[in-house]
């Protein structure tokens, strides 16, 4: 929906990674209202009694589904964790682990179909329903990216089904845009999981990305000479730029980065190494690094 705020201030920044309570009970009203017009019906139908086809959603079916797939979901959804109701501010919202929120979209997705009506069954009085697969999954994603959007959510359903991390703003485009085209098939082939990685929604796969990425930097500075990976880094540098003070520059990056994979908990697994844990370092020090190996990519 275009919403006069957005027209006028423009739209919020899609950065957060988090799931506030506001959110959660967005989903949950969404899922709700696809049980009760018989979306989910398409595949957990409530068939009628006289063979006539579906008249709506079997939720035991689709909850009992969801929950042994879905470890973790509780059921019915809850938005609150209190049922007094006199003091609302006083009862956390039930907001789950975001993983789990964002399976039980993706599970959603893949069940749901836009239901229609397709005869009236005079006898039991209720409508025998035809679905559009197509229709309800657009929907569906368009009114889930409408939540995350108008709260600055930094993820978006994909029309697969898939929820992917947009990224930090700054980087994001260069980073899916890129093209991995050296001669070593290795390293392109590295350098695409570490950006698939990347853009996970899960913080632990992001924290892999780092440590793929600074593999991909290793190899990379061989590519001019793999017998002599100092001298291989120095001729890499040289084709970046001729000019002193930027060659000086670069040299003095190229080395940091290199004693940042050694020092922190990601080259090596040592007990004196430090643990980034910091999901915001993590995209810092993955922008960091990327933004070097871009660079010398274009020059190869």
């Amino acid at each position: 929906m275009d919403y006069f705020s957005d027209r006028e201030c423009g739209p919020k920044a899609r950065v957060s990674e988090t799931i506030p309570p506001q959110v959660w009970k967005g989903i949950v009203a969404l899922i709700e209202t696809g049980i009760s017009t018989g979306a989910f019906g398409y595949k957990y139908p409530e068939n009628c009694q006289d063979g006539c086809g579906p008249i709506g959603t079997d939720e035991e079916c689709l909850s009992a589904a969801i929950m042994a797939e879905i470890p973790g979901i509780e059921w019915p959804l809850r938005k609150s964790n209190g049922n007094n109701y006199q003091f609302p501010m006083d009862h956390e919202s039930c907001v789950p682990d975001k993983i789990v929120v964002f399976d039980l979209i993706e599970f959603c997705y893949h069940a749901i179909a836009k239901p229609s009506k397709r005869d009236y069954h005079e006898f039991f009085h209720h409508d025998h329903l035809n679905y559009d697969e197509w229709k309800g999954k657009v929907e569906f994603t368009s009114s889930i990216n409408g939540i995350f959007a108008r709260n600055g959510i930094a993820y978006e359903l994909d029309s697969k089904g898939s929820i992917h991390r947009l990224g930090a703003p700054i980087m994001a485009d260069s980073i899916r845009s890129s093209v991995f085209r050296t001669r070593d098939s290795s390293l392109n082939q590295m350098l695409e999981e570490s950006r698939n990685e990347y853009f996970d929604p899960d913080p632990a796969i992001r924290k892999e990305a780092v440590e793929r990425l600074w593999d991909c930097w290793e190899r990379l500075k061989t590519q001019a000479d793999p017998a002599n990976k100092k001298n291989s880094i120095a001729i890499l540098l040289d084709q970046v730029s001729c000019e002193t003070k930027i060659r000086v520059l670069l040299e003095g990056e190229a080395q940091k980065l290199t004693e940042i994979g050694n020092e922190f908990y990601i080259r090596h697994k040592e007990v004196k190494q430090c643990e980034v844990s910091d999901i915001d370092i993590v995209d810092y020090l993955f922008h960091r690094l990327f933004s070097m190996i871009l660079l010398l990519l274009r020059r190869l």
